[in-house]
């Protein structure tokens, strides 16, 4: 079954670090623990052809899954659906199921006293207009829906840039979708601490326990200048024994080539 995502940014204010892109660090992290294996991520700007471009090479590569983010609010610069749009060659068209989440989202801003009047200007309106065979994702914390889109060998899912707004119509109502096509495994990770042994020593280790355990992923994160080195084991199975199992063995089998080659081990508590 594919198991993967890719994830495009859309945003100028991560292309020049105005902004720190920390939706995908923990659309990443999420993914990942639900056995979902982030392949790529990329950051376009805010430019239809780029974002188009981005969506077109990441359908070539046949990912079961794509994740936006930015770029649906009202303002010109929020362009990802019409980027999206281009790239599957659909037009752009007012959905009423979305344009009534967002009628409504003003009238509730109107209750609250939050606004004078409702009214579906027309930049209100651009956040109702979806590609064609998209459907809306309820927007629980904000105003613009969220978008899907499933075209069977791949589902486009396209989400705010606020992070609240991300993450709140990510829990709704993408999570259960990730959990479905992964069938809900069990996500382990630990770390153990190497000492006395350099990473292009290290490096051929690694690689000999990841082919001997091919379930599991390691990756070295020297930690300052030196010789210690963290190492960072990573598995997702249909229950926690297996995945226990699968850690144990690739850090036993770890430790030993490490001590082997001169260094120590310094045990690090396991996480789930």
């Amino acid at each position: 079954m594919n198991q993967q995502m890719e994830i495009i940014c859309v945003g100028n204010e991560l292309l020049i670090g105005k902004t720190l892109n920390t939706n995908a660090n923990w659309l990443a992290k999420r993914a990942t623990a639900f056995g979902i294996m982030v392949k790529r991520i990329t950051v376009v700007g805010d430019d239809v052809d780029e974002i188009a471009d981005a969506v077109r090479e990441t359908l070539k590569r046949r990912t079961k899954f794509i994740v936006t983010t930015g770029g649906l609010g009202p303002t010109f610069d929020d362009k990802t659906l019409k980027g999206i749009a281009k790239a599957l060659n659909r037009k752009l068209k007012v959905n009423e199921k979305a344009l009534k989440m967002v009628r409504e989202k003003y009238e509730a801003y109107f209750r609250e006293g939050k606004m004078e009047r409702v009214k579906l200007t027309p930049p209100r309106v651009k956040m109702g207009t979806l590609p064609e065979g998209a459907e809306p994702l309820p927007n629980p914390v904000g105003t613009a829906p969220g978008v899907i889109i499933d075209m069977k060998e791949t589902v486009l899912i396209a989400l705010p840039g606020v992070p609240p707004e991300m993450k709140a119509i990510f829990e709704d109502s993408v999570a259960l979708l990730l959990k479905n096509q992964s069938g809900d495994p069990v996500f382990f990770e630990t770390s153990i601490y190497s000492r006395g042994i350099i990473e292009s020593t290290l490096a051929p280790l690694i690689d000999q326990v990841m082919h001997d355990n091919p379930d599991v992923y390691i990756k070295s994160h020297p930690k300052g200048w030196g010789k210690d080195i963290e190492m960072h084991f990573s598995t997702a199975a249909k229950d926690s024994k297996t995945a226990k199992n699968r850690l144990g063995k690739a850090i036993v089998q770890l430790s030993e080539l490490v001590q082997e080659n001169g260094g120590k081990i310094k045990p690090q508590k396991k996480k789930q």
